[in-house]
């Protein structure tokens, strides 16, 4: 086959003038070929594990330094100092009649070797953030212009290298610990940029919602397995052990991802020409030459503002949900630990299966004619922004209904989970040559909330922890989950910018007219 001709079999694959054909799209490989598994959902399945192992990473530390600290002691030292936590204040809300509040409250937590006081302890939740802020334009560039697997790989094996470093990192002192979470931050900074990367070569347009969609489940499904298990780790085997197990487990899949996962299908040596016919088709030139980033068009570009805004407003949500409900649900609704861990969750449970579902719905829409890029997008986002911010406003009227809160609550997360297809894959839509970049860049602002959340509801409830602060909390979050939703339907594209087309076009000055004359 002369390069560059797109082989006989792919012919099928083509509908009415060129247009991928989603009957045909499903079964890419049933054109008889050398290989029978389609190695963009090989790229997909262990892009999901990737994000899961790096989320999982993320966020047990947040649940495993409950089993860290010596409450005991911590608290009598508080006691002593008159600077008693308020923790408890609040239990009495959804109390059983006849229960001691402050039992309640610390009666399940189990001390462990460390006196960090709440300031330590706060500093070290959010010094994660501190190394996720400074890393994501450099990940996006290095993605683009090099390696985006590379990039990806090697930030998932240093993230599991520094988590089996955490527990002598901890015994040393806490500041060993805090640099060693600062770093986890930079090195995890990158792997949402490298994906968006993979994600332009290896997805076909007619399938972007249910890729993309799939690959980023993976951060719900690592807070799942995270959330439920590093506590039960902990109870049985000790707090360091959850770094080790963890640590050791996810190694296997960082070599996994170094032989099966490839930069884009034209490197790849066991993809079909059919499957590489299909990944393609109406992809323009974003697997050709990198181009130079054009920072003056995409800073007037009013749907990239779209996105930034979206994501930096829905992560406010994210976070509060993310590092903030297992605190409601203890000290509001009055869960022991155990059901805490487990009903903290389960949202995220609900979000990893609901955003795999509509992802596929979208792309079905889509390859249909039913609905364009533009408002499958939209709809994604509207579902992450408008639901949340009802179920969010609703809360904290139903009293002590923890059955109705907790429906809520998970109806809430999970919707985000429409931000997959949303706003979140949106970058590579709208410039693909450069969407490692743009993702980086709109994530570094929405990493700020991750920074602010934990000082903002602890300011709140730091004194009173009643559910007429969680009311203010929760109308906060809910009113910035409609803003970024009205602004999005009002400035968001699912169309390639003019922009990145030109700027893609000045990369080959010279290639076409030559090219043209064989």
């Amino acid at each position: 086959m002369e390069n560059g001709e797109v082989p006989a079999e792919a012919d099928g694959l083509m509908g009415k003038k060129g247009k991928y054909s989603p009957t045909v799209a499903s079964g890419a490989d049933a054109a008889p070929t050398k290989r029978h598994v389609a190695q963009r959902y090989v790229f997909a399945v262990l892009g999901c594990i990737g994000m899961s192992i790096t989320y999982g990473l993320k966020v047990n530390f947040h649940v495993c330094i409950v089993t860290m600290i010596n409450h005991t002691a911590v608290r009598a030292a508080g006691n002593a100092s008159g600077h008693a936590s308020s923790a408890h204040s609040a239990a009495s809300e959804c109390a059983e009649p006849g229960h001691n509040d402050t039992e309640m409250a610390g009666s399940n937590l189990v001390d462990g070797p460390f006196t960090w006081d709440a300031i330590i302890q706060g500093v070290l939740l959010g010094s994660y953030f501190y190394g996720y802020l400074v890393t994501q334009v450099l990940g996006g560039r290095l993605a683009e212009l090099l390696s985006a697997k590379w990039t990806f790989g090697v930030s998932v094996f240093l993230n599991v290298l520094l988590a089996l470093l955490t527990p002598p990192a901890a015994w040393l002192g806490w500041g060993y610990l805090l640099a060693i979470r600062i770093l986890q931050g930079m090195v995890g900074g990158v792997t949402l940029p490298a994906t968006h990367v993979l994600l332009s070569k290896w997805s076909p347009v007619n399938e972007r919602s249910r890729i993309s969609s799939l690959v980023y489940a993976g951060m719900s499904l690592g807070t799942v397995i995270s959330v439920s298990f590093t506590g039960l780790l902990a109870a049985v085997l000790g707090w360091e052990e959850v770094f080790y197990v963890q640590g050791g487990l996810s190694l296997i899949f960082v070599v996994l991802w170094f032989v099966f996962v490839y930069d884009s299908p034209e490197k790849h040596p066991w993809i079909s020409d059919t499957e590489t016919a299909l990944i393609n088709q109406d992809r323009g030139d974003s697997h050709g030459p990198n181009p130079p980033l054009p920072w003056r068009e995409i800073i007037k570009s009013l749907p990239f503002w779209a996105i930034m805004i979206s994501h930096t407003g829905s992560n406010f949500g994210w976070y509060m949900i993310l590092t903030e409900l297992p605190t409601y649900m203890s000290t509001i609704l009055g869960f022991d630990i155990a059901s805490n861990a487990v009903l903290s969750s389960v949202p995220f449970l609900v979000m990893w299966i609901y955003s795999i579902i509509l992802g596929n719905v979208l792309d079905h829409l889509g390859s249909k004619g039913i609905i364009t890029r533009t408002t499958s997008t939209k709809i994604a986002t509207s579902i992450a922004a408008f639901v949340p911010a009802l179920c969010l406003a609703v809360v904290t009227y139903v009293g002590c209904q923890t059955a109705l809160a907790v429906f809520l609550l998970t109806i809430a997360t999970g919707a985000i989970g429409s931000m997959y297809s949303g706003f979140l894959s949106n970058h590579i839509s709208i410039a693909p040559a450069f969407a490692g970049t743009l993702m980086a860049i709109t994530n570094t602002a929405a990493t700020v909330p991750g920074m602010l959340v934990p000082s903002f509801v602890g300011a709140l409830i730091h004194e009173e922890n009643t559910v007429s602060q969680w009311r203010i909390i929760f109308f906060v979050t809910s009113g910035l989950f409609v803003f970024h939703g009205v602004q999005y339907l009002l400035f968001a594209s699912g169309e390639e910018q003019q922009w990145a087309k030109d700027a893609r076009r000045r990369a080959v000055p010279q290639e076409e007219p030559d090219s043209s004359r064989h």
